[in-house]
């Protein structure tokens, strides 16, 4: 199983709408997002979604873009100052063959990475930028502490690495 983990495309300030919906730019990122993810042959089988307009609007334009069914499902526990641990014991309780994508905030997303990846949050490794992706993959069949990050978004103009 691999496990995206996005951070929500660029959004509107809360001065131009309160709602913060995706900006033009956020728009346009997430759709690329989907089409690498869709290019490398990983789109996901279900997006999990904070419950936060930006990361609802990412997931479904993720979703749009894929080229597959994708199953939407909005979720507890995804919003920025969320304790990682919750969305880490739903992945352990997760059949393993089936990728998944998160859609979620900074720092929840960052410290969720560094959980998987080393089996603590803190301090945070990693950080994603807005339509950042992490890919991770799970070491024999397991999840927390034991993943290894597989691929990330950098900067826009080198946007991604192995």
């Amino acid at each position: 199983m691999l496990l995206h983990l996005i951070r929500h495309g660029d959004a509107l300030s809360s001065e131009v709408d309160p709602a913060r919906p995706l900006s033009p730019r956020g728009r346009d990122d997430v759709a690329k997002v989907a089409a690498r993810l869709r290019a490398d042959g990983t789109a996901p089988a279900a997006i999990w979604h904070s419950p936060v307009r930006r990361a609802r609007e990412t997931a479904a334009l993720l979703a749009q873009h894929l080229g597959r069914p994708v199953m939407l499902v909005g979720k507890s526990y995804l919003q920025s100052e969320d304790d990682p641990a919750k969305i880490a014991r739903l992945l352990a309780e997760m059949p393993p063959p089936a990728d998944l994508a998160i859609v979620g905030h900074e720092p929840h997303l960052g410290a969720l990475a560094t959980l998987l990846v080393t089996g603590a949050a803190t301090p945070a490794v990693f950080a994603l930028k807005t339509a950042g992706v992490l890919t991770l993959a799970p070491a024999a069949g397991k999840h927390e502490g034991t993943g290894f990050a597989r691929w990330a978004v950098r900067e826009e103009k080198s946007p991604w690495t192995s």
